[in-house]
């Protein structure tokens, strides 16, 4: 069995999803206004990455910045759209005011999804229980995945959450695969990689002129580099 990690690299357009599939990527988090901390994309967006592209991408199902799901219609109507469109893979997640999961919200959008895989993004790192969150959603279709830093403030302080979750796997609630984003540094994969995750997400690290400029090969086949060392 391969034990090649994987590489998520975040992606705007075309020529984002172009640059980080040629330096290595494995897949592609397609979202919009990185200044409200991603949200979902026009369709159009998506079918024009997915025409430029053959490598996995999951689509943001988020309408505003923070954790609550709001218009709980709109997010379910733009699913659908976007299933219509090809899409097949989906990161999405939402707490309710007391830092809970909002199950009903999840579960409607979860239901248009049809079986499709998807990630629960870093409303984890909000949650007031990160395990009751696990457990409430252990058997929804289609989650395979948790990007997370195990905390808010990012990685350095999420360090002894993510190896004591990485312990768990498998156990009811733990069974998805940890996907390291947040403050995510080169510096950290070593450790991350010792304590057994093998999956990371990184952002503004693939885009040396910050969030206004594009992806770029040679930083996303730096991190390529980093993830295959032996």
């Amino acid at each position: 069995m391969s034990t090649r990690a994987v590489l998520e690299v975040i992606a705007l357009d075309a020529g984002d999803a172009v640059a980080a599939q040629a330096g290595g990527a494995d897949r592609l988090e397609l979202v919009t206004d990185m200044a409200a901390d991603g949200l979902t994309p026009p369709t159009r967006t998506f079918t024009a990455i997915r025409a430029a592209v053959d490598i996995d991408l999951r689509v943001m199902l988020r309408l505003a910045d923070g954790f609550a799901a709001g218009d709980v219609d709109r997010l379910v109507g733009a699913a659908g759209e976007l299933r219509a469109a090809g899409a097949d893979q989906f990161v999405l997640g939402f707490l309710d005011a007391a830092g809970g999961v909002d199950l009903t919200a999840v579960e409607r959008v979860v239901e248009v999804l049809e079986g499709c895989r998807w990630t629960f993004h870093r409303a984890i790192d909000r949650a007031a229980d990160r395990d009751a969150l696990r457990k409430e959603l252990a058997d929804l279709p289609g989650l395979d995945t948790y990007l997370t830093a195990g905390a808010a403030e990012g990685v350095d302080e999420g360090f002894p959450t993510l190896r004591a979750e990485a312990r768990r796997g498998g156990e009811p609630g733990y069974g998805q695969t940890i996907l390291v984003g947040g403050g995510l540094r080169l510096d950290h994969v070593p450790e991350l990689r010792a304590a057994g995750i093998g999956a990371f997400h990184i952002g503004g690290a693939a885009r040396p002129g910050g969030w206004a400029g594009p992806v770029s090969a040679e930083a996303v086949q730096e991190w390529r580099q980093v993830l295959d060392r032996p």
